[in-house]
């Protein structure tokens, strides 16, 4: 039995509290949930002797028990959820990605962004789903459908943010085409998908990286060599100390996979370069260090991919928004690679030309939407992107692009408006074209402060 003790005026007094059996099970639950612990752990002789101890009134359960509780408390949680999100105010974008797990099980992951009625940003996973082979943009958008038929969103969504696997260009026609059928897209979902910035960032990266495989494979072996046993970190750092290099910044491992942690990796390397051709110099095993001319191309390398570095973890936010933040950092990309274009290094220029390709085929697709964002942003607003485009393509051109944002901005305005006065029994008509033909309340003043800037 729980007890706990006091002492008042030399004496012990011993207070009992009963013990709710539903309230220890619960605290089982979250015990495995949070610590990922196997239903088993409620079996182990060491577990039921702890909690005897604490309290011998408790009735020990089995994992057949603690799982049936597991899957109440997600049911319990998936309802709380599922009204949480029919009472979110607007609407409702949604992330997705594939995975293979080490037995090449296929998963499908679904991921849902909003705005709460309290203004704050949200994320919820709402489902991590064994998806079974074949991975075709017909199956995905199959598992997808009955997933949004699952949490009751067909009606609620805005845009779906994924990478650009070819499968999920036909698997967005599919689902797209499915939810328009039913009137639950905006503009007929002109804005439903968006690419994943931060995957494009990565396609582009790698091209780049391909002109110096021979440094990046010589400083992967390094780093391996390095922190193969505990001699040689002693006799690096002893190199390092030597050569009067600051030891305080750790050396990094790359995941191939991974282009930032490859930059990552590159920069740390850089750091102890006089490290590490000491140490080839000391030590015949050391067979991997890059010659001078590597190291020099490694250098530049780093020094070029440092602002797509920066805007990579710009768009990587997870506390803040980063719809907004798009444009720019892409814009910046643009005028990078233009001034590398004119002055190109000569290792460099062959990847440059291969960067800007790929760059281009993305740059042109990119939702409007995005722009969108950064027009809603205060601190920008439309003379952003006006001075963007006419930076980047001259007057013709950019006032082409700039006319062409500014009507889907107007468009997606007079959505909006119609939607609300619909509720209200009444609608407007907006005329996207020079003349802004506009029906409804003149004395409306969202219309009227919106077209007067």
């Amino acid at each position: 039995m729980l007890m706990s003790s006091s002492l008042k005026k030399g004496n012990v007094e011993l207070r009992h509290q009963k013990l709710n059996q539903e309230q220890h099970r619960e605290n089982i639950v979250m015990a495995i949930l949070l610590h990922e612990y196997p239903f088993q752990f409620v079996e182990h002789e060491g577990t039921r002797n702890m909690i005897s101890y604490l309290n011998p009134d408790v009735k020990h359960v089995t994992r057949n028990t603690i799982k049936a509780d597991v899957l109440k408390f997600y049911r319990r949680e998936k309802k709380k959820l599922l009204d949480i999100l029919q009472l979110v105010p607007g609407r409702i974008s949604l992330t997705s990605d594939l995975w293979a797990s080490i037995t090449t099980d296929g998963y499908i992951s679904l991921t849902a962004h909003f705005v709460d009625k309290d203004w704050m940003l949200q994320k919820r996973i709402l489902n991590f789903h064994y998806m079974p082979t074949p991975h075709t943009g017909f199956a995905i958008s199959e598992m997808i459908s009955s997933l949004l038929n699952e949490w009751n969103l067909e009606k609620k969504l805005f845009s779906i943010t994924l990478d650009n696997a070819s499968s999920n260009d036909s698997f967005v026609d599919f689902v797209k085409s499915q939810l328009c059928i039913r009137n639950g897209l905006l503009l007929n979902g002109e804005f439903f998908h968006v690419r994943c910035c931060a995957h494009i960032l990565n396609l582009i990266v790698q091209d780049g990286l391909k002109e110096i495989d021979s440094g990046i494979y010589k400083i992967r072996e390094s780093v391996k060599f390095m922190k193969g046993s505990q001699s040689r970190k002693k006799k690096f750092h002893d190199c390092a100390q030597q050569m009067g290099i600051n030891c305080k910044k750790g050396l990094r491992q790359d995941v191939s996979t991974r282009w930032n942690s490859t930059y990552l990796m590159l920069e740390s390397a850089l750091h102890y370069r006089d490290a590490f051709i000491h140490l080839s110099l000391s030590d015949s095993n050391y067979l991997h260090c890059p010659t001078l001319e590597e190291w020099n191309q490694i250098e530049n390398m780093v020094k070029f991919l440092k602002v797509f570095y920066d805007v990579t973890n710009i768009f990587s936010g997870t506390l803040y928004p980063t719809s907004n933040l798009f444009f720019l950092g892409m814009w910046r990309i643009q005028c990078i690679l233009q001034e590398e274009a004119k002055n190109p290094i000569l290792f460099r220029s062959s990847s440059l030309s291969k960067m800007q390709s790929k760059f281009d085929k993305y740059w042109g697709a990119f939702s409007a939407i995005l722009a969108i964002a950064v027009i809603l942003d205060p601190r920008y607003k439309m003379d952003i992107v006006e001075f963007a485009f006419m930076k980047l393509y001259g007057d013709d051109e950019g006032n082409s692009k700039v006319n062409n944002i500014r009507e889907k901005l107007q468009k997606l305005f007079g959505e909006y408006c119609n939607i609300d006065l619909q509720n209200q029994g009444s609608s407007y008509t907006i005329q996207t074209t020079q003349d802004q033909v506009i029906e409804g309340d003149p004395n409306d003043p969202l219309m009227v402060s919106t077209y007067e800037s």
